[in-house]
């Protein structure tokens, strides 16, 4: 089953993003506004030229102000999914199907969106079958560079703040998780973006220290879909010495 799969797709010309929800496109020869499904940067791919494809909501308009929403991006040979909100659909599919299996749990029985722990609320709650208790943060990854995705894009103070209360729910006896969600095929590594957020590299370096798994896995992005793919490698290390290992 394909976790996420979008209805009437076009393709489309970027051409600029005059702020971080709407980018100008081109699309059969005219120019159009669309909505942009991500807020962070995406710098390395909302270039002018690049080849997108859109979802139309022609006919199913509701509360839309814009037609079109931007989905995805090709960067050279890879087909990257920009869609912010798909990542916990897909992971989601995954533990209830069973394909993302998680360390330490043995068969879900139950899966829950939006946990509220602390002051925080996490994306999924899981339980197994023997009662193990289970929570879980997603983040979503389109930064590629040389076949390693990196995250974060941007600097990101909330992330740091799930990535604690994940440490905090492991300290009280709860299994913990973080899934980063690679929305592309291709890549060979996943490593946290040190240099354009090292507060958030070393939470996730403490975290891994204190008993919360990282998880990384690909996707399978097509022009209308998204599923979870295979476990990419994991490189945690801080800047300087992975470089000196790479």
């Amino acid at each position: 089953m394909i976790a996420m799969k979008y209805t009437n797709i076009c393709e489309g010309t970027f051409l600029e993003r005059p702020n971080r929800f709407i980018a100008k496109v081109q699309i059969n020869q005219r120019e159009e506004t669309a909505h942009v499904k991500n807020t962070g940067r995406c710098k390395e791919l909302l270039i002018p030229g690049a080849h997108v494809y859109l979802e139309d909501f022609s006919g199913r308009m509701g509360d839309r102000k814009t037609r079109w929403s931007l989905i995805s991006v090709e960067k050279g040979d890879m087909l990257i999914n920009m869609d912010s909100q798909v990542p916990n659909h897909v992971a989601k599919e995954a533990l209830e199907s069973g394909k993302l299996c998680l360390p330490g749990m043995s068969g879900l029985a139950a899966v829950q969106s939006e946990k509220t722990f602390g002051a925080s609320r996490l994306d999924f709650y899981v339980e197994d079958q023997n009662g193990a208790k289970g929570l879980m943060e997603v983040k979503g990854v389109t930064l590629e560079e040389e076949g390693v995705a990196k995250f974060p894009d941007a600097p990101t103070e909330r992330g740091v703040r799930h990535i604690e209360t994940l440490i905090r729910a492991a300290g009280e006896g709860y299994r913990s998780y973080i899934l980063f969600v690679i929305a592309m095929k291709g890549v060979r590594l996943f490593m946290p973006n040190d240099r354009m957020h090292r507060a958030f590299g070393d939470a996730l370096r403490k975290a891994e220290k204190a008993g919360v798994t990282v998880l990384a896995y690909d996707c399978k992005a097509t022009a209308n879909s998204l599923e979870l793919g295979r476990p990419v490698e994991l490189c945690l290390e801080t800047c300087g010495n992975r470089e000196q290992r790479l």
